[in-house]
Parts: C-alpha cells; structure tokens; sequence
C-alpha cells in the first residue's frame, strides 16, 4: 500500500467518526480587536490623524538592493538579479496553497499527492487544537 493509498483510507475512516452535539458545542473562538474598545482621551493610539510616514530611501535604491537583508557589521545590502539568476523552485514559495475549508469542500480521491499531504496535516492540526480547547474547559 503506498502513500496516497494509506491517506485515502484514513479520511475514509474519519468520516465514519461522529462528534456529538454537545462537543461541538464547546467549540469557541476567541477574537481580540485591534482597538481595545472605546480609545480614552489623550492615549497614544494610532488615530486617523497619523499618516504613514514615508522611506527615506530613494526608490532606485528598492529597487536595485534588498533592504534589511544585510547581517554584517560592515556590509552592505545584497542586491536585486534578475530572475533568470535564481532557481526555479524559489519562485514556487510565493504560490498561493488551499486552506483547509476549501480541501475539506473538494473530493479526496481527485486531490494531488502534495494536496492530500497538506489536506492531513491541516487536519491533524485542527482536530488537536480543537481536543485540546475541549480538554482545557473540563
């Protein structure tokens, strides 16, 4: 049995597995706000007032150096090549993957093997913060 094989089994298993109601229940989200609330009289808050300000460094020199890349005491900023000068799986990195509502929405038997390894650790991952939310209630 090979990889993809033994991924397909084991969601096949988790879907037999039924949650009840009152587990399901306990499932909360905390959010915080940016704000805080009401903003009190004289704090120092970003209001609307505050502009960003802007670089003092000229655009040619974005444009030509990665700023903040140096780690030298002495050196200076590595600069911008071309893109045939890189290698082909660095471009890949900025590629937008699924999330996991979007994986759970699609069919597990027609995923990519790379997919399907995404779609479990996603799942994994969640299914633990959520037993481990329902562990720390009780």
């Amino acid at each position: 049995m090979n990889g993809r094989e033994m991924l397909v089994n084991y969601f096949r298993a988790l879907r037999r597995v039924s949650i009840p109601k009152e587990v399901v229940g306990l499932g909360g989200c905390r959010t915080f706000s940016a704000g805080g609330g009401k903003a009190k009289k004289g704090s120092k808050g970003g209001g609307t007032a505050d502009a960003p300000k802007e670089s003092m460094l000229s655009k040619e020199v974005k444009s030509t150096a990665v700023v903040g890349a140096n780690i030298l005491k002495d050196g200076a900023d590595p600069k911008i090549l071309p893109d045939s000068e890189y290698p082909d799986w660095l471009s890949h990195l900025l590629d937008k993957r699924l999330a996991l509502s979007e994986l759970r929405r699609k069919d597990i038997e027609t995923l990519p093997y790379e997919d399907l390894k995404r779609f479990v650790k996603l799942d994994n991952r969640a299914r633990i913060k959520e037993n481990n939310s329902i562990k720390a209630k009780n």
